[in-house]
């Protein structure tokens, strides 16, 4: 049901009261070894068993995702962790308490019950209980925990609307469940308990402030500042690989100064136009009236000082670049601070390297 000639059947549901019918199938699609679009309170997810490998090996070919990259084990909730889990901290159960059902996973030791194409070959596995009433439900629908990364070609942009979801993926996958827009808009925070100490390797809706809350002082791994080590093996989804990538290539400028940053933004823009190219420019509202009447396709992602608005339209915008036609983007980051580390995190990984900073 996977393969690239199948028809993908979208299914609309109501996101406060999903229809049981429409979810029973969806979860036989599932517990069969199909691939099941869904949304989350993140982003949507592309589902499949997580206990049948070649379902799992499904996900790979739709996505065209890179077989060491580590999936994230849906459940619905903390009480069956035992049945997957055997070594369980302590430290979870207080975890679980505060942010699940939520945009937090945590990377566990044990978990040997799931096949090698969902820990990516690692002896610990991601897993997170999801804050959407559609996902809690085809969960338990299916009867089977859900490896399930974004539901987006690999490395595009996360799809945040099944309309993203069948952009990269009709004719790859079973069914779409159509919830519509998540409400983030970006992933999950992935926080590594198999070591010394917790550490986020990826940030996203659960911010930093908050989990030292629970555990005192936690780290960032370099990565989270596409600082990763050369040669290593991704431990969590986004760590390793260029992500979240419109079709343009995407110039991340970065810096204290907002007006600094557009001025810098402006003169490579006046440059590249001058040159016949297309220039796309990613801003927030304080800044996009600098940019006004010079011929740039300008994109506004929400206000730079509510990280959260930037999250929420973050994709979307990025995909716009690819309908708007442009030749390169031009972005302004943010400051890094709760939500916003997610954000820089993201544009960081679309920029593939690409960082100006002023």
């Amino acid at each position: 049901m996977e393969m690239a000639d199948c028809k993908t059947r979208r299914l609309v549901v109501d996101s406060g009261r999903p229809d049981a019918s429409l979810i029973r199938a969806a979860g036989v699609a599932l517990r069969e070894g199909g691939l099941v679009a869904f949304p989350t309170e993140t982003v949507y997810g592309l589902g499949a068993n997580a206990l049948d490998a070649r379902a799992v090996a499904g996900i790979y070919r739709a996505k065209g995702r890179p077989a060491d990259n580590p999936l994230i084990v849906h459940i619905d909730s903390p009480r069956v962790l035992n049945r997957y889990i055997d070594q369980i901290p302590p430290v979870v159960w207080r975890l679980a308490a505060r942010f699940w059902p939520g945009p937090l996973t945590l990377v566990l030791r044990g978990g040997g019950v799931f096949p090698p194409e969902v820990t990516g070959g690692l002896d610990t596995v991601a897993v997170r209980v999801p804050a959407h009433p559609v996902a809690l439900a085809l969960i338990r629908a299916a009867g089977v925990p859900v490896a399930a990364p974004s539901a987006n070609a690999s490395g595009r942009p996360s799809p945040t609307t099944a309309a993203h979801v069948l952009d990269d993926l009709a004719g790859r996958i079973a069914l779409v469940l159509d919830g519509g827009p998540s409400g983030l808009g970006v992933e999950s925070t992935v926080l590594d308990l198999s070591g010394d100490g917790p550490v986020i390797l990826r940030p996203g809706g659960a911010i930093r402030q908050d989990l030292e809350e629970v555990l005192g002082p936690v780290e960032v791994d370099p990565a989270v500042n596409g600082n990763a080590v050369a040669g290593s093996r991704p431990r969590s989804p986004g760590m390793k690989y260029t992500h979240y990538a419109p079709r343009a290539p995407l110039v991340l400028f970065e810096g204290h100064d907002p007006g600094r940053v557009a001025a810098g933004i402006l003169a490579d823009a006046g440059r590249l136009a001058a040159d016949g190219r297309r220039v796309g420019i990613f801003a927030y509202s304080e800044t996009a009236p600098l940019y006004d009447g010079k011929g740039y396709s300008v994109v506004v992602a929400g206000n730079r000082h509510e990280p959260d608005s930037v999250a929420a339209l973050l994709y979307a915008s990025l995909r716009r670049f690819d309908r708007l036609g442009v030749d390169v983007i031009l972005a302004e980051g943010i400051a890094p601070d709760g939500l916003g580390m997610a954000v820089m995190n993201r544009l960081r990984r679309a920029a593939g390297g690409r960082v100006v900073t002023v």
